[in-house]
């Protein structure tokens, strides 16, 4: 089976566009792998989202709606996201938005690797997370923790849409080119009250990796 994983989109439909329209046209399933709310387009990214039969995860942003997607969501809507599964397992693989049992503990590229097996609870096998919103693969003795990227808001020193294709059990990290311009217009036109700080923070620059696992390790968990 090969596997798109989508993760972290929050709310950005042109790089959502962008990925969609590069994936092989023989992918079996698509998982969103949560957070695909949370930014400037919340409306126009879940119409994408449930157009598709894809597997749908939660993550904070789902289970914890902000003002702004709420303001531009139905009530059915908001509930309906609350309730979506916190993972999913498909042949084999284990997705999840940060841990099985959490969407908010946070995994890096250079975590401790005793952190690792405390935050995952004695799961076994290949995970693939997001939350954290940079790829990595990290191996933990029975344990393999890989991060999918983010389409949406990518920390990885490059303003593009990172994703993951999950061949016969197997991650592979994916990178896309997103229409810059595009999204910093549509950001603007859309109203949303934090646009410009995320254009100039996220479009304009780059996040770097090293800025970005920096910050999350020094949150507690």
């Amino acid at each position: 089976m090969r596997v798109a994983v989508l993760n972290d989109v929050h709310a950005m439909p042109w790089a959502l566009e962008a990925v969609l329209a590069q994936l092989d046209a023989d992918a079996d399933a698509i998982v969103f792998g949560g957070d695909f709310l949370g930014g400037p387009c919340p409306r126009e990214t879940l119409e994408i989202v449930r157009s598709l039969d894809a597997t749908l995860i939660r993550g904070n942003a789902e289970r914890d709606v902000d003002d702004w997607d709420s303001s531009l969501l139905d009530a059915d809507e908001v509930a309906w996201l609350a309730a979506l599964p916190m993972a999913a397992e498909l042949d084999g693989v284990l997705y999840c938005h940060a841990t099985p049992t959490s969407d908010l503990l946070c995994t890096t590229a250079v975590t401790e690797d005793a952190e690792i097996l405390r935050m995952f609870g004695g799961v076994t096998g290949t995970v693939v997370i997001g939350h954290t919103h940079h790829q990595f693969d990290r191996r933990v003795g029975d344990l393999r923790v890989v991060n999918a990227g983010s389409v949406g808001m990518a920390y990885e020193g490059e303003v593009a849409a990172f994703w993951a294709l999950v061949d016969g059990g197997e991650p592979e990290h994916r990178r896309t080119p997103i229409d810059v311009e595009m999204a910093v217009a549509g950001i603007r036109a859309s109203g949303w009250p934090t646009g410009d700080e995320f254009i100039a923070e996220n479009l304009r620059i780059a996040v770097t990796r090293e800025e970005a696992i920096a910050y999350m390790e020094s949150m507690p968990r």
